[in-house]
């Protein structure tokens, strides 16, 4: 397997560059994607997702700047934990829907337009991984449609519910916003490699969650009502390397919530 170019600034659409963080796992596959937006000749960039407290990695960002702006997708360490170190490297303000996330700025909320480096950011709100998860459709001179995902869509795999922060009920209404996005809409997510088209993605990871929602219904069935999520994770997610079991089982317990919701 070819190792991933950690520390160099990979262009992947006219508006939009990827440095890939060297923090490979189970959970963040090659490691995390910090974005680099601007418009062509743009003076400064806006980044989303620096990534962890890695001075390195977020050096090299900095590197490509001058930054104008962070954005923050969630508030997890792999994408946020390094946002206040890169603000005091770079002087950049940090927005995030979490207002304990924000520097120097004003949190985002569903809807706002963020305009800095020739490009404009269109903030979609897609809770469910996290309950401050948001996504961001980007445009620009003569650019086709594009949406940073962060881990609301992954480039490889399906992302965990993160219970209890994230819930399923929110996340199947988030894909559903992704899916009714315009056909071509490419992804550019939070880890892994990048994808042609969102509604496409979205309707997949719906399918996904309905079927493992009825394998969760049928262990429930086969175990009985009181079985642990545990057992429910060595039943449903058999199939799953073991490495990602602490994760199912927190997608786990989000539908076993989601369940006794939907039928109280």
């Amino acid at each position: 397997m070819t190792r991933p170019a950690y520390g160099v600034l990979r262009p992947v659409t006219p508006l939009a560059a990827v440095l890939l963080a060297e923090n490979p796992s189970p959970m963040t596959l090659e490691g995390t994607n910090t974005w680099v937006l601007r418009a062509p000749g743009a003076p400064d960039c806006v980044v989303v997702d620096p990534g962890e407290d890695d001075e390195a990695h977020l050096q090299r960002v900095a590197a490509h700047g001058p930054v104008a702006l962070v954005l923050l997708t969630h508030r997890h360490h792999d994408h946020a934990g390094g946002a206040r170190r890169f603000a005091e490297i770079t002087g950049a303000p940090v927005r995030a829907l979490d207002p304990s996330l924000v520097l120097g700025s004003e949190a985002l909320g569903d809807g706002d337009v963020v305009a800095e480096a020739g490009v404009e950011l269109r903030v979609v709100a897609t809770p469910g991984h996290t309950s401050d998860s948001l996504s961001f459709l980007l445009s620009g001179p003569q650019a086709d449609p594009v949406v940073l995902t962060g881990d609301t869509i992954l480039g490889r795999g399906t992302t965990v519910i993160a219970h209890p922060d994230g819930a399923l009920g929110p996340y199947l209404d988030s894909l559903h916003r992704l899916a009714d996005l315009a056909a071509g809409t490419a992804v550019l997510p939070g880890h892994g490699p990048e994808l042609p088209d969102a509604p496409a993605v979205a309707r997949a990871y719906l399918a996904h969650r309905e079927e493992r929602l009825e394998q969760v219904r049928t262990a429930l069935v086969r175990l009985g009502p009181q079985a642990t999520p545990r057992q429910v994770v060595e039943t449903v997610y058999a199939d799953v390397d073991r490495a990602v079991w602490p994760a199912a089982e927190l997608s786990v317990r989000a539908q076993l919530d989601h369940l006794r919701g939907t039928a109280s």
